[in-house]
């Protein structure tokens, strides 16, 4: 095994084993450029958030955020200009996007995200947060579509689709927590109808008026996640698997969420391990209808009316 793969696949299975298990449903070259795609993306949120495979770090960084992401970006434009670099991260990130002709602009799309984070940018509209969504998520499914193959627009949408779905699940899960860190991305115009000011998220007594918000952005979401599946019959037999088995899994975190209520920060959500058998499972056979669709040519779902990620001259 490339050695860099074999470095990526440990960090995974240390760091994320959701995605690690997801990966498995690839076939090897798939699953290789998945797990390097995600070795830099990893690297570049642990920068950001000053945390190691997802947890915080021992000893937090002498260098300011706005530091760490310029030397994020100093190093990752450096990889792309085929330069060479030392850090595995970056390593990985220069060898999937030769492998799979990943364009230069979704990795710096990607680097965007973090810089929303690092200045702090307040989120007013449902389409500032599908904004920032694409950046964080959105654009990370778009480069994963071209690792498994996929190259044409309509399906690049469907992939970034999933992302943001993906994304606004996860400011479901964390809203607290976000807060708590001085985060906030649900719209801040949902936040006022609701009677809530930013600065009162993270507050007890507040959290029937925030579920209340936190269920308008998963109807939002569940509107990304149907446009997604659409995109499934693009895919090979098991790219589509693993794909529909991860989205199966992140729309049981926002069902998970929404059946809690006012309650469902008391503790982190997740979905056992059981579930997650039975939901990629169910996956197996999604992503067998999908690829049975898929010989008919089109993509059946229209997209009316979703945020769609900006496209480049």
């Amino acid at each position: 095994m490339d050695p860099l793969v074999a470095r990526s696949r440990a960090a995974i299975e240390r760091g994320s084993k959701s995605f690690a298990a997801a990966a498995r449903l690839f076939d090897p070259p798939t699953r290789d450029g998945a797990i390097l795609l995600y070795m830099w993306c990893r690297h570049c949120d642990d920068q950001i958030d000053e945390q190691a495979l997802g947890f915080r770090a021992a000893r937090p960084s002498s260098e300011s955020a706005e530091g760490r992401l310029a030397a994020l970006e100093r190093q990752t434009r450096r990889a792309l200009a085929g330069e060479s670099v030392e850090e595995p991260a970056f390593a990985a990130l220069q060898q999937v996007v030769r492998r799979h002709h990943i364009p230069d602009r979704h990795p710096l799309d990607h680097l965007k995200g973090f810089a929303m984070d690092v200045e702090g940018r307040h989120y007013e509209t449902l389409e500032d947060c599908c904004r920032y969504c694409y950046h964080v998520a959105g654009v990370v499914g778009v480069m994963m579509a071209y690792v498994m193959g996929v190259h044409q627009e309509d399906t690049l949408d469907r992939a970034s689709d999933l992302g943001i779905a993906f994304q606004m699940t996860n400011i479901a899960r964390d809203v607290v927590e976000d807060a708590e860190a001085g985060r906030v991305y649900l719209p801040g115009a949902w936040l006022r109808e609701a009677g809530v000011s930013p600065g009162e998220v993270g507050r007890p007594e507040q959290r029937p008026a925030v579920h209340s918000v936190v269920e308008r952005l998963l109807d939002e979401a569940e509107r990304y996640y149907a446009s997604a599946e659409a995109g499934l019959a693009r895919l090979p037999f098991r790219s589509a698997w693993a794909v529909a088995a991860a989205r199966r899994v992140y729309r049981d975190i926002g069902r998970i969420v929404r059946e809690r209520g006012p309650r469902a920060w008391d503790r982190r959500v997740s979905t056992g391990r059981g579930r997650k058998i039975v939901l990629t499972l169910a996956g197996a056979g999604e992503a067998a209808a999908a690829t049975r669709r898929g010989r008919s040519g089109g993509l059946a779902v229209p997209r009316d009316g979703l945020w769609t990620r900006p496209r480049y001259q």
